[in-house]
């Protein structure tokens, strides 16, 4: 039984919901954010607060169940007080500059990189090595992370590299000088 599943979504005031045609659009000064909804499972919204009911009651339905949950609750969650993702650059030379919804790398690689921001993305950088990612729809912001550290991940011996702020490195010996007969 998919307990997170049950768990109904409370609705703050100033957000506007509406669910048409398997639709639900969420509303709030953050922004909108829009999803379909599986055909396994149906949300009931009544007295400000949000209900996810499986159609059928089978093992599928019931993950689906949980999954539209937390879809649902971070879009909630996303125009009202939106999310925020941060990396850290390490190594010498590495640095980021924000060009207007473009960010530009100095990674070590022969020449710079550019890499462009998405709609509903925005980005600050504290200390030329700490980039913050804001935005109300969590799974573009992940995304957008994640193609922010693919560009130069982490590398074991040093470190250097683009990580996540809460990301822990664990480093690597190098070379330990004992001779091998």
């Amino acid at each position: 039984m998919s307990r997170v599943g049950k768990t109904p979504i409370p609705v703050p005031d100033k957000t506007k919901i509406t669910y048409k045609d398997r639709v639900i659009t969420v509303q709030a000064e953050k922004g909108t954010l829009t999803r379909s909804i599986h055909p396994a499972v149906d949300l009931k919204i009544e007295d400000r607060v949000i209900s996810v009911n499986v159609v059928k009651d089978d093992r599928k339905s019931r993950a689906l169940q949980g999954l539209t949950r937390s879809l649902v609750a971070n879009m909630v969650t996303g125009v009202n007080t939106g999310f925020e993702r941060i990396l850290e650059i390490h190594g010498i030379g590495y640095r980021a500059v924000i060009n207007g919804n473009r960010i530009e790398f100095n990674l070590g690689y022969s020449q710079p990189v550019n890499f462009d921001l998405p709609e509903g993305i925005s980005a600050t950088i504290d200390k030329k090595n700490v980039i913050r990612l804001a935005g109300s729809d969590k799974e573009l912001l992940g995304h957008t992370a994640a193609s922010i550290r693919r560009l130069r991940p982490p590398e074991r011996y040093k470190g250097k590299g683009i990580k996540y702020a809460e990301e822990r490195i664990q480093r690597k010996a190098g070379k330990t000088g004992v001779k091998v007969a």
